[in-house]
């Protein structure tokens, strides 16, 4: 057993706790990380909130970490002590009908103990002052130490920066693919972003990359604009500054709709306005933003009938162990940016005040 610090969630509402937690040995098929670099997320808020239907209490959060393998469990032959990984919250276990068809990267191996906030046995790896403490999302990057299963790592190259490609193991990631593999959007087409925030911004690299010619960046915060330009918009507006709908707007400015849209807030009225701002015949619009439990879209069936496509994207589609590595190495090799997206680098102990930073929009 491992006595480490980590950032204990003890109920909902309240700032994290940073706590000496215990962290068993990994048993059969998985795998304890030294956890070097973790990143915050909008989700580990939206957990800490209450909102979450899946939350448990207390637990660990945190689902953007890296680190080196500290020891592995009987039957793992994937990676070994002194790995490189990133732990995954979307697994890959090469064995389920979900894994083994194409179209998808929601791997349900183990997503029922998942939600549960625990490891595929049924019990935690965790417990501080004597009581259980519950996993979140498989990952729980907010430890020292963590227990995950082994079909939720990736083992990564060693000379990666780990304070960075923590970041691929959500935001970057979910923004990105939702861009080129779920949208798949093509050359000289014209797209909208609703939410300059880590995920939109990585959107607006994703459809750079695919070689869109106007990408336009949709934030009710000004201060977003600059870098959303840096990332590859083409320009940026304000629904505020409109005196109608925003998706009136955009069918205006681009004459008759944009070909591609992303929701990256989580607002279902904005999930609306993205779809209805795509051109009629062909627009498609992806949500990539959560939003909260219990809440509906709507839309007009017209809207689908005259040939616009609604989807939804999770962890940008990408088939995890496969694709983290790989995206790792574009990441090396310059093709997609990731240390931009780092505002701030702060020790542990502060990472109350980087939920603070996240929620003022800095």
């Amino acid at each position: 057993v491992i006595k480490c610090k980590a950032a204990v969630a003890w109920e909902a509402g309240k700032p994290l706790s940073l706590e000496e937690v215990e962290v068993a040995p990994p048993k059969a098929h998985e795998v304890r990380i030294k956890i070097v670099a973790t990143a915050v997320c909008h989700t580990d808020a939206y957990t800490l909130s209450g909102a979450d239907p899946e939350g448990c209490f207390p637990v660990i959060l945190g689902h953007e970490g890296a680190g080196i393998v500290e020891s592995v469990g009987e039957g793992v032959t994937k990676v070994k002590p002194g790995d490189t990984v990133i732990p995954l919250y979307i697994p890959q276990c090469g064995e389920c009908k979900f894994c083994k068809n194409p179209k998808t990267n929601l791997c349900q191996k183990i997503r029922i103990t998942q939600g549960k906030g625990l490891m595929p046995d049924g019990t935690s790896r965790f417990t501080c002052k004597g009581k259980q403490v519950y996993h979140f999302m498989g990952t729980s990057t907010f430890s020292e130490y963590t227990v995950v299963a082994d079909i939720s790592v990736a083992k990564i190259d060693a000379a990666a920066p780990l304070d960075k490609v923590c970041l691929l193991g959500c935001g970057i990631s979910t923004g990105y693919g939702a861009a080129i593999n779920t949208a798949k959007v093509e050359r000289g087409s014209t797209c909208a972003v609703f939410g300059l925030g880590g995920v939109g911004l990585a959107v607006i690299m994703g459809c750079k990359v695919a070689g869109a010619s106007r990408i336009i960046g949709i934030d009710l915060n000004k201060d977003k604009y600059a870098k959303a330009k840096e990332f590859g918009a083409t320009e940026c507006i304000s629904p505020q500054d409109f005196k109608k709908p925003i998706q009136e707007a955009l069918v205006e400015m681009t004459d008759g709709g944009v070909d591609y849209s992303f929701e990256c807030i989580g607002n279902v009225g904005v999930m609306r306005s993205a779809l209805e701002a795509c051109h009629k015949g062909w627009g498609v619009s992806v949500i990539v933003g959560v939003a909260a439990a219990g809440q509906e879209i709507s839309t007009r069936p017209f809207q689908l009938v005259t040939g616009r496509t609604w989807k939804g994207t999770a962890f940008g589609g990408w088939k995890s162990v496969d694709s983290v590595p790989k995206l790792v190495t574009d990441y090396m090799s310059k093709k997609i940016k990731v240390d931009e997206f780092v505002t701030h680098t702060l020790p542990f102990d502060k990472i109350n005040e980087a939920f603070e930073l996240m929620h003022t929009g800095k």
